[in-house]
């Protein structure tokens, strides 16, 4: 396995995958799931098991096959497995995983995880936090946490995997060139613990020397910034179009106009100039790493 293998494995790290329920505005996911769940219904009818006992054959109580079964809830791709298994579906019902674990996340997340799968080109910048293609899953889960109102737990999971799935954007080939910029300050809060900054100051090295990533640090010290409006994402594709977002711009929603997209590159490459280089960022995180 080669370094950039390791590098992506870890960047993949896997998450639970608890049972979640389904978010009623998401039109897709709500059919998505109620067919699934129609579908074993009938073949569970057809085979003559009651739910109490095909329950007991999967591993999981009577009550969730019924909630399963009546699309109120999504099911995990080992219960979809055994399923099929049990009702000798001959691997049609576990086929149906692919769409059930898209459904799994947020409708919102899942958008933007398509658009950033066909992109060539990520210019990302975040001043609150460590943008979500690079953290670690521990690191998620601490920054989550400290939402108000707070997040369910199953919502907390929700968002965990959502991430984690959207690091596939490193497995690519060819590669997307990926641009991050970090705030100084959000490598040295410890959420979630120190020893959780720990692992994801580690991350960022590891992140930071892959050959299609530019990472960079703004300092606290600097005395000009140009992103004080906030975060800024500019995603380029291969037909030479692009979209952007901003939370100053068209009320936070994505834009494609060519003068909304200069505005937002400009204020990219500004900010880009005013902080450190990759090389220094990198020697910047080994010292914060040393001082955590």
């Amino acid at each position: 396995m080669t370094q950039v293998d390791d590098v992506a494995e870890q960047l993949r790290s896997e998450a639970d995958e608890p049972g979640w329920e389904v978010d009623p505005d998401d039109d897709w996911g709500v059919a998505v799931v109620a067919t699934v769940g129609r579908q074993l219904r009938l073949r569970r009818e057809a085979k003559g098991m009651r739910a109490a006992e095909f329950g007991e054959a999967v591993g999981y109580g009577e009550c969730l096959v019924y909630k399963i079964e009546g699309g109120r809830r999504i099911p995990r791709g080992e219960y979809l497995d055994r399923a099929d298994e049990v009702l000798g579906a001959d691997g049609l019902l576990s086929a149906m995983k692919e769409d059930v674990a898209k459904v799994r996340y947020p409708k919102k997340v899942r958008d933007i995880a398509n658009a950033e799968a066909k992109a060539v080109e990520l210019q990302l910048y975040d001043p609150l936090n460590i943008h979500g293609l690079l953290q670690t899953p521990e690191y998620a889960r601490g920054l989550l946490l400290m939402r108000r109102p707070a997040y369910t737990e199953d919502e907390v999971e929700q968002f965990i995997a959502a991430r984690v799935a959207r690091k596939a954007i490193y497995e690519r080939d060819p590669a997307p060139e990926l641009g991050f910029v970090v705030e100084e300050w959000t490598l040295r809060r410890p959420l979630g613990g120190r020893a959780v900054l720990r692992r994801q100051l580690e991350h960022l090295l590891v992140a930071g020397q892959l050959r299609n990533v530019e990472l960079q640090m703004m300092p606290m010290d600097r005395e000009e910034h140009a992103g004080v409006d906030g975060r800024i994402e500019v995603l380029k594709f291969a037909d030479g179009s692009a979209v952007g977002r901003s939370p100053v711009m068209a009320g936070g929603r994505s834009v494609s106009e060519p003068r909304q997209l200069r505005v937002l590159e400009l204020r990219y490459g500004i900010i880009r100039a005013q902080a450190l280089t990759p090389r220094e960022t990198m020697a910047s995180i080994e010292r914060l790493l040393e001082e955590t």
